[in-house]
């Protein structure tokens, strides 16, 4: 039995009269109770119909004994009146739902629901329960645990706003206390019916209220269109305009939240004037959009050394034309989207190097957002087999410490992005002839700060800006006259290069001015990164 008290009789009936389906009712009534919505619509709607029938049956039982004590007995108009009476609410029975009769297999809502547009009488069962899991078998996803979400049309929230004026006119009438934020929204009452019934057709796979960011878990979205009605919506953009801006990205201003703000603004005066109260019954139901599979991201960390001097980091790609045939990204995510799975990937590293510089030494942080994973377990040797497949893939790069992390984690390779160091070698050339005494002064410069203004070489990708850097030390190798090899340690973010020649001018001081001659970068490598992070992993 329905747990329902007595004052909810007149809502019941208010709320059938006024063409809302069995668990709209048990929504309006605030029943909070699952297992009510869990039942099937047929028990629910023949409980309620129950349920005002003994209400009526009191109501009668009342007036019969009045009139047994009466002195007079009626008079013969007055059963005319009587008997006609009984036959104009036979003839008005439609607005209440036919399962009033005893035995009527068909619960009361033959017509489409006012409020929910049908969406918590057809599609809560084990019919679309069956229909939304053979979408996810059919992806083959691998999950622990699922996550069921509902996307409902805007409109709903007008209608539920017009029904519970509706409702609230009678709650104030027979002086019950109701309050709106009480009334289960349609979204938990769906949850609650289908919750269950998805996961036994998923073999039990437990079903949890929300993603969470610390566990892996998959989320099956459902949603429901419902055009008939889009234009519901619309009148509330006269009133309150400010809400439904169009922006950009915003294909449709009329989003559940804009409108939810909207009701929230208009008085209840303005907004019936505009719309009817309570709503008008449609003519079809909600249309089901096919269920969306989405794993959360998976993240995959660790170090790359890059050996080559024509590899970029990421795909090279000016005006639209691709001028390197690959890039550190790409090698690295080739055998891990394969193995995840995966619809696509996010790169992020703790810095980045030029084309054509090296990364040596125990190599760059770099991290890996697998997107849309239709796989993500793996055990540790699996990922140690996955980073001796990127290592095999090209002698261009190298991986180590390769591991899967969480997105929290992420954080550790950016953080202190401005304060951490890096260590490189470059091979300097200079225009005037030199002796190994021309350059012992460079060891001896310590805490060197520099202004650098954005060079040249990036200026169309970065803004126009002066950065302070510093270079912590400097040590040398005398090669020949002409060259040697400058060995530093910098705060990160500082261009090497630009120090070297001192791109016009735009870094200061530089090497040029240190060394009065003209100088310029012939090679250079990233020895080091420091970065504690991610963990490393021995061999």
């Amino acid at each position: 039995m329905l747990p329902l008290k007595e004052k909810d009789r007149p809502i019941v009936k208010k709320l059938l009269e006024a063409g809302c389906c069995a668990r709209c009712v048990l929504r309006f009534c605030c029943l909070g109770v699952q297992s009510a919505y869990r039942q099937s619509y047929e028990d629910t709607a023949k409980e309620l119909c129950a349920f005002i029938s003994d209400s009526e049956s009191n109501e009668c039982q009342d007036a019969a004994v009045l009139e047994q004590h009466t002195e007079d007995p009626p008079s013969k108009k007055i059963k005319m009146d009587a008997a006609e009476t009984d036959v104009q609410s036979e003839g008005d029975s439609a607005v209440v739902p036919t399962v009033m009769e005893e035995g009527d297999a068909k619960p009361a809502d033959s017509d489409v629901c006012a409020v929910c547009l049908g969406v918590l009488q057809e599609f809560c069962d084990e019919a679309y329960a069956i229909k939304i899991s053979d979408v996810v078998k059919a992806k083959n996803y691998q999950f622990d645990t699922m996550v069921l979400s509902v996307s409902l049309p805007a409109q709903l929230s007008v209608r539920e706003h017009s029904c519970w004026l509706h409702v609230k006119k009678e709650v104030r009438e027979k002086s019950i206390c109701l309050d709106k934020d009480d009334v289960i929204q349609v979204k938990e009452a769906f949850k609650w019916t289908m919750q269950g019934l998805v996961s036994k057709e998923l073999g039990g796979v437990p079903v949890v209220t929300k993603i969470s960011r610390q566990t892996e878990q998959f989320e099956v979205g459902v949603g429901f269109t419902h055009p008939e009605t889009d234009s519901d919506c619309h009148f509330l953009a006269g009133i309150c305009s400010d809400c439904f801006r169009p922006t950009k990205n915003k294909q449709n201003v009329f989003t559940r939240m804009a409108v939810v703000k909207a009701l929230e603004k208009v008085s209840d005066e303005k907004f019936l004037k505009k719309f009817p109260c309570p709503p008008t019954r449609p003519a079809r139901k909600c249309i089901a959009q096919d269920a969306q599979c989405l794993h959360v991201s998976v993240f995959v960390a660790g170090r790359y050394n890059k050996f080559s001097r024509t590899l970029p980091q990421t795909p090279w790609v000016i005006d639209g034309e691709r001028r390197m045939e690959s890039s550190v990204e790409e090698l690295i995510a080739a055998p891990l989207l394969s193995s995840f799975r995966a619809e696509g990937f996010n790169f992020s590293s703790s810095g980045r190097e030029d084309v054509d510089v090296r990364t040596l030494g125990n190599g760059r942080p770099f991290a890996l957002e697998l997107l849309n994973p239709h796989r993500a377990r793996f055990n540790k040797a699996e990922v140690r087999q996955l980073q001796e497949t990127i290592n095999q893939s090209s002698d261009k790069i190298r991986v180590r410490d390769l591991q899967i992390v969480s997105r929290d984690a992420m954080g550790h390779m950016k953080e202190g992005e401005e304060d951490k160091t890096k260590s490189y070698t470059a091979l300097i050339w200079t225009q005037k002839a030199i002796d190994k005494d021309d350059i012992t002064f460079l060891e001896e410069t310590k805490e060197l700060k520099l202004a650098q203004k954005t060079p040249l070489r990036v200026l169309h990708r970065r803004p126009l800006a002066v950065r302070e850097r510093v270079i912590h030390t400097m040590s040398t190798c005398f090669l020949d006259t002409h060259h040697f090899h400058l060995k530093l340690r910098t705060q990160a973010g500082t261009y090497i290069k630009e120090f070297v020649h001192g791109d016009f001018g735009r870094t200061k001081p530089n090497l040029c001015d240190l060394l009065k001659t003209e100088t310029d970068i012939l090679e250079l490598d990233v020895d080091s990164v420091d970065v504690d992070w991610p963990p490393s992993i021995p061999e």
